[in-house]
């Protein structure tokens, strides 16, 4: 079994999250290449302000990409919420969900809105015919986000790997355009998309801090699981006592 290492890896780390200190440290970090966030992600945060903790974002994160999704239901909505999204910086993507929650393809809006030179990151995406219709409405020209959501695939009981790796040819004529495997479930997910050659990965906080263990020699992580369990049990005053030992009494 081969060591695996960060180092190598060719993949963009983006992290994903909307806690403004996580954010402020993980900008601290070479390996981030940009991030990502949504408002679920918020909500859970705390935020209260949408605009205030995007500026927030923008004044921590100026130089690398960071995504900021809009939140309305119908398309014209939408398109004004992302024309205003856009304006906010350069480096700033602007997440469309692949439809609204009618099941509506956002298809003439992604044309639109990328056609008008705002940078997308389409979101929300499972299936490979929506990563081929959204291929399509793209511009060539002007850089795009292609988020399918590779864990929750997984949680299907399907395997992601095959099915990102086609979602990779079909982007093909959109050399602008970058797939990114959205909603990691571990460590592992990060090296199976760099070795398809997946453009870029969502990573968490709580994963981010998992980095630390690529390449950690295993028996010394079965050593570590030891000590924990022992230590657990010790710091619970566990006892079990013997049938000998209840006969005595």
């Amino acid at each position: 079994m081969s060591t695996p290492s960060v180092d190598q890896l060719r993949i963009k780390i983006f992290a994903d999250g909307a806690d403004l200190n996580a954010m402020r440290q993980a900008a601290g970090n070479p390996l981030i290449k940009g991030f990502t966030t949504n408002p679920t992600l918020m909500r859970a945060a705390g935020v209260n302000d949408y605009k205030s903790f995007a500026h927030d974002v923008l004044t921590i994160i100026p130089d690398r990409p960071i995504s900021f999704e809009v939140f309305a239901d119908d398309f014209l909505s939408m398109e004004a919420q992302a024309r205003e999204i856009s304006s906010w910086g350069d480096n700033v993507y602007v997440k469309i969900p692949v439809t609204n929650t009618k099941g509506d393809f956002s298809g003439p809006l992604i044309a639109m809105l990328s056609r008008a030179g705002v940078k997308l990151n389409v979101t929300a995406m499972t299936t490979l015919e929506q990563v081929s219709r959204v291929g399509e409405a793209l511009a060539e020209s002007v850089p795009a986000v292609v988020s399918v959501f590779a864990g929750r695939i997984a949680d299907t009981g399907r395997d992601p790997v095959p099915h990102m790796a086609e979602a990779l040819r079909l982007l093909k004529g959109r050399p602008k355009a970058e797939l990114l495997w959205a909603s990691p479930r571990e460590v592992l997910n990060i090296f199976q998309a760099d070795a398809i050659g997946c453009h870029i990965i969502t990573v968490t906080n709580d994963h981010l801090k998992k980095l630390a263990l690529v390449g950690k020699d295993l028996k010394d992580y079965s050593l570590d699981t030891v000590k924990m369990f022992y230590n657990d049990a010790a710091s619970a005053g566990y006892q079990i006592e013997s049938p000998g030992k209840r006969a005595a009494s």
